[in-house]
């Protein structure tokens, strides 16, 4: 689970983020990870030039080329958007860890001014702002929603502090056990249908599903009530009235869930927000986690999970260094995380005030982009940063983001990996593509990048 932002990649989350208003009130931010306006990562993505963003068939694994161009050109970089706006992208992995552990660069999309959200209006008035020096004023919102990912301390770190409460050890610890009972299901129910599936839906999407479900308490059988709504906020392809519907019904569903968690507790993460929080969270905020942890929790693990057996069965001889034994698969986990970096540009802050960040000043209410596919790519850090080598052991990466932010999932995410991709390849050691690799649909148009479906098939 990305519980990442992108994520995450990576941060506390990852799903799709936007607004929906409440009666008398600002707009407040949704989940991802994380919309029914123009500040989302949809809008970040429509107005981000295409080359920084669209991956290629034949090379899938690799950063879009545009992020590729710039390699060798700075650590940060200046970058025109479509809607006219001067924003900052940050390709290198120092000063990316700088910028999201600093608290000069704000998340929180409320009070600040994100370029990505910006009408060429807004950037021009903006801009004759500061042309006559005036200083950068923070809206004055009083911030009473959950959408934590979009928050600074200390919003931010209240909520934190009470989800890291209910990702006890005691259930880190039970993961693993239930992780392989539901992936070895799931390979039983494609064996007995075989050969061949789509390894998407029957594989890479329900064990993320199921565990996230599991953990707040959400029965499976209601999992297309939040998948399918969760895939339209996050295309870009979907309208806004269409995503509009989608986060609308994803937040009936969730209020029910709440409702019906008051009433009946369980041994869940939600019951234990609902029923040991001091002072207790309103339903709003209630609503607001559960979206980001829920949509977070399956969207981009699914990814990652596909996407990896993808990258594996092109490189067999990683695949069979992977295989060797079970001390291999841990560092095959974080070598995929690190090369995939399946969070493209949805990373952003804004400047509060000036900073000078890889040597470049970055004038106080700048938006700036974390680049993570090519962070994670640095060559001050790692020889042959564009090979997949298994065998590299820990290596550093921002998939899962850092500082405050850094992923709230990502044991949790580690977990589902590990056991998906050990599980997988024990039971099936003949898988293989059933289509030629570059017939593998690409989402270069969803926000976090994947495949669609991956046709498998085994003797």
């Amino acid at each position: 689970m990305h519980i990442m932002q992108q994520c995450t990649p990576c941060s506390d989350s990852v799903g799709w983020r936007g607004t929906r208003r409440r009666p008398g009130q600002e707009p407040a931010l949704t989940a991802d990870e994380n919309t029914t306006a123009t500040d989302s990562p949809i809008a970040l993505r429509s107005l981000v030039p295409e080359d920084l963003l669209e991956r290629t068939p034949s090379c899938p694994f690799d950063p879009a080329p545009g992020l590729a161009a710039r390699r060798g050109a700075g650590a940060v970089q200046p970058v025109e958007l479509r809607n006219g706006a001067r924003a900052f992208l940050v390709t290198g992995f120092d000063e990316a860890r700088e910028v999201l552990a600093d608290s000069r660069f704000s998340a929180d999309r409320v009070r600040y001014k994100d370029a990505t959200k910006l009408s060429a209006q807004e950037v021009e008035q903006l801009a004759a702002a500061t042309e006559r020096g005036e200083p950068l004023r923070p809206a004055d919102v009083q911030r009473n929603d959950g959408m934590f990912i979009f928050m600074d301390p200390p919003e931010h770190t209240r909520i934190r502090r009470l989800l890291q409460g209910q990702f006890t050890v005691r259930r880190m610890r039970a993961l693993e056990e239930r992780m392989t009972e539901i992936a070895a299901a799931h390979i039983d129910t494609m064996l007995a249908g075989g050969p061949g599936a789509d390894l998407v839906p029957a594989y890479a999407l329900p064990l993320p599903s199921q565990m996230i479900c599991e953990l707040l308490g959400v029965d499976y059988a209601d999992r297309q009530a939040f998948q399918d709504n969760t895939t339209v906020g996050l295309n870009a392809n979907s309208t806004d009235e269409e995503r509009g519907r989608a986060l609308g019904e994803l937040y009936t569903f969730l209020s029910g869930l709440v409702a019906h968690k008051k009433e009946h507790p369980g041994d869940d993460l939600l019951s234990g927000l609902i029923h040991e929080s001091d002072p207790p969270l309103p339903d709003n905020q209630l609503i607001d986690i559960s979206l980001v942890l829920l949509g977070a929790g399956h969207e981009t693990t699914a990814n990652m999970l596909a996407l990896g057996v993808f990258a594996l069965l092109q490189h067999p001889e990683q695949l069979a260094a992977v295989t060797t034994g079970p001390d291999a698969i841990d560092g095959a986990v974080e070598e995929l995380l690190r090369y995939l970096s399946i969070i493209q540009l949805g990373v952003s802050r804004v400047a509060t005030e000036t900073v000078t960040l890889g040597g470049v000043d970055i004038p106080a209410g700048s938006t700036v982009m974390v680049a993570v596919p090519e962070t994670n790519r640095d060559e001050r850090h790692l020889d042959a940063v564009d090979e997949l080598d298994v065998r590299r052991g820990r290596v550093p990466h921002l998939a899962f983001g850092h500082g405050v932010h850094q992923c709230i999932g990502s044991q949790l995410a580690r977990v589902e990996m590990k056991v998906g991709f050990r599980e997988l390849f024990a039971r099936i050691p003949g898988l293989r593509l059933a289509v030629a690799a570059e017939d593998v649909p690409l989402r270069n148009d969803m926000l976090i990048f994947g495949v669609h479906s991956l046709p498998v098939t085994w003797n």
